[in-house]
């Protein structure tokens, strides 16, 4: 089960995600529900050390700018493949969908993904998986991107919040293994949203 919490982190903000207006304060609450959990000493991914000196992760200012509701495709010839992580691991993925939507004039696209596995246990079955990195990455953000976690969406939109999005565990640690965003989701844009890298 520990794998999972590396991918699954942030569930408690999947009910949030399937609005289709900004919602403000359930970004904040997202972020500070994060908060919580990293001071938690048996579900933080902090070292022992990072913990004990703890004060908030840091975020970008909450906007409305970076929520948008994008226009979702789903891709059902998609055969199973191995995602590569940070470390041995390969968990079988699968392509699930497309998100097409347009920021600061521009058309992007983002793939969505399922794990395998973890689409066979109790009350995951609709969950997907959102990786993307973007000018930030490597700056003000980590350098390895970041997620977001959304459910299968009942029609042809899905909301996009990027004010949710969070770092993966081994951005903060390393022994965990961590996917590791498939080029095809490099936004060539700033997403200043969500959580910023981790400085110790």
């Amino acid at each position: 089960m520990k794998n999972f919490l590396i991918i699954v982190c942030c569930l408690g903000s999947l009910a949030a995600l399937s609005q289709q207006q900004f919602d403000r304060e359930a970004a904040k609450k997202a972020q500070k529900e994060l908060n919580i959990e990293y001071e938690d000493k048996d579900k933080s991914p902090l070292t022992p050390e990072d913990r004990e000196n703890f004060k908030g992760l840091d975020f970008f200012p909450v906007s409305e700018k970076y929520f948008v509701v994008a226009h979702f495709t789903r891709t059902e010839t998609e055969k199973p493949f191995e995602m590569k992580t940070t470390g041995a691991r390969r968990p079988l993925y699968q392509k699930y969908g497309e998100l097409a939507f347009a920021l600061e004039g521009k058309n992007f696209k983002l793939n969505l993904y399922q794990n395998i596995e973890l689409s066979k246990k109790d009350g995951y079955h609709d969950y997907l998986f959102l990786p993307f990195s973007d000018l930030t990455s490597g700056k003000e953000s980590y350098i390895g991107g970041r997620y977001i976690d959304v459910r299968i969406p009942k029609g042809d939109t899905m909301a996009i919040d990027f004010n949710q999005a969070y770092n993966p565990y081994c951005a903060y640690n390393h022994k965990y293994s961590c996917p590791i965003v498939p080029q095809d989701n490099d936004l060539d844009i700033e997403i200043r949203a969500g959580v910023k890298k981790f400085l110790d």
